[in-house]
């Protein structure tokens, strides 16, 4: 184990910044795939029962046409139906939960971009929803929360079950001063308690909660990486820090001892290379010992990569896997810089993980409107050429951790997507719902168009439902039909 020491790295970052909710300085570098490629192919699409309103072109596009027809204003469904909507923004998260006094909540975060969005969110208002969702058909938002880091968490706003804990450090698609937030939502979670706003997020960006919610992870793309002791929810402390790594999303492996960051990469004269998936040795901040170091265990990459975004650790067959997703495109494709449209798009996998210094890949997860071959027929789609959107994923989520059926995704233009995994070597499409925004009907800049589906979705297992966010149009309960959410027994 190679010790990654505390000191900052003495290096310049040399990245294009581009205004990207995901990142700034951040995209990955694809070397050419040459002819012998073998380029994944596209999951098998979803076959539409009784009730749908099916896609009018090939698997996730929303072509122009249905803008000028007004098929585009009337959504897709297939296998779903809607329950609820709420609220006309959203963001990067949503989570659920239920205290202990059994009220069920959401919260979400209600911007992508800040200062940008507070236009769009003139009425609404800016910060984190808090929804009561004891009637999942009806829901009554009952706070918002305004404290520094909960009104532009970005990519950061994670609950941890296990303690009821919500927190959020203050970002942006670059980064803000590490302003953590920690509220307990145990108590009450449909007017959450803030319990500590301190600074030792470092820099904010995106972050990651160990399982035992005693240590809260927190990364910028402009190289930093903080781990804060949250024993003490009230006195948070950082406990190690490390400049000069380029990580977005982490999670950890079920005893806190393994860390998996989305690593965007290292720059260099052409951009950023080397990005993947990297796993870190935190066994050392789990135990919270004095001055712990950090290990790096190994290094994956994969041909097709954007840039890389989050890995949900899962396990299947007594086998450890990861769901892994990278969002939007990777603008420096085959022959150097390109526009969004002809760049490849990463999407996402499932990653052997069980012995974690030898991960590797087993299987890809795409729509047809991520392949090379579709994308530039997609020049004139509503949304398709903006960088910070298009068709691409951005967040997956899982509905538990040992062995899940099924995974849901937000895949910006393309809405919500929910595919089978329980062959983790064949995963297959099963369901999608999609609410388009027509241009014209919302004020932002640049003009609002097209699905901006970002968020991480929740899980409503008992009532077979998903609940996302649509950064255009809002919030979202979706029920799965057509006997797709018996997959969630």
């Amino acid at each position: 184990m190679t010790p990654t020491r505390r000191q900052p790295a003495v290096r310049r970052l040399a990245v294009a910044l581009v205004l990207v909710a995901g990142v700034a300085g951040a995209l990955t570098a694809a070397s050419s795939f040459g002819s012998s490629y073998d380029f994944p192919e596209a999951t098998p699409k979803a076959q539409c029962g009784p009730g749908a309103r099916p896609e009018t072109s090939y698997q996730g596009r929303v072509p122009a046409r249905d803008y000028t027809t007004g098929r585009a204003a009337k959504g897709y469904r297939c296998n779903t139906r809607e329950i609820a909507h709420h609220g006309t923004s959203g963001g990067f998260k949503v989570h659920r939960y239920t205290d202990r006094k059994g009220n069920t909540c959401a919260f979400y975060d209600s911007t992508l971009v800040f200062p940008r969005d507070v236009l769009a969110n003139a009425a609404s208002g800016t910060g984190v929803v808090v929804l009561d969702m004891t009637d999942p058909a009806r829901p009554r938002q009952t706070a918002t929360l305004t404290t520094p880091a909960m009104e532009s968490p970005h990519e950061t706003l994670l609950l941890n079950r296990r303690r009821g804990l919500l927190a959020g450090v203050l970002g942006t698609a670059a980064t803000y001063p590490g302003v953590l937030d920690i509220y307990d939502v145990r108590t009450d979670c449909r007017h959450p308690r803030l319990l500590s706003t301190t600074p030792s997020g470092l820099l904010g960006h995106e972050s990651g909660w160990s399982p035992d919610g005693r240590t809260f992870w927190s990364s910028s793309t402009v190289a930093s990486l903080v781990a804060v002791d949250v024993t003490n929810p009230r006195l948070p402390t950082p406990v190690f820090s490390q400049l000069g790594v380029q990580y977005h999303g982490m999670r950890l492996s079920a005893d806190g001892r393994e860390l998996y960051a989305a690593n965007i990469g290292s720059p260099g004269p052409t951009g950023v290379t080397g990005g993947g998936l990297r796993i870190l040795d935190v066994s050392e901040v789990q135990d919270h010992e004095p001055d712990p170091q950090v290990g790096v265990l190994s290094d994956l990459t994969w041909r097709e990569r954007s840039i890389p975004q989050v890995a949900e650790p899962f396990s299947r067959d007594g086998r450890d896997y990861l769901l892994e997703v990278d969002e939007f495109t990777d603008l420096f494709s085959f022959s150097g810089l390109t526009d969004p449209v002809s760049s490849p798009v990463g999407a996402a996998r499932i990653i052997d993980v069980e012995d974690p210094r030898h991960p590797r890949v087993v299987s890809d997860i795409r729509l047809e409107a991520h392949q090379p071959d579709r994308r530039a027929g997609q020049t004139g789609d509503p949304g398709a050429s903006f960088p910070a959107q298009g068709y691409a994923a951005h967040y997956c989520s899982l509905p538990r951790r040992k062995a899940p059926n099924l995974v849901g995704c937000s895949m910006i233009l393309s809405g919500l997507r929910v595919f089978d995994i329980r062959d983790v070597r064949h995963p297959r499409e099963v369901a999608y719902f999609n609410r388009p925004l027509m241009p014209g009907k919302k004020v932002t800049l640049p003009n609002a168009e097209g699905a901006y589906a970002m968020s991480a979705p929740a899980w409503d297992v008992g009532r077979r439902s998903i609940w996302y966010s649509d950064a255009n149009t809002g919030f979202y309960v979706v029920r799965l039909t057509n006997g797709v959410g018996r997959l969630l027994d």
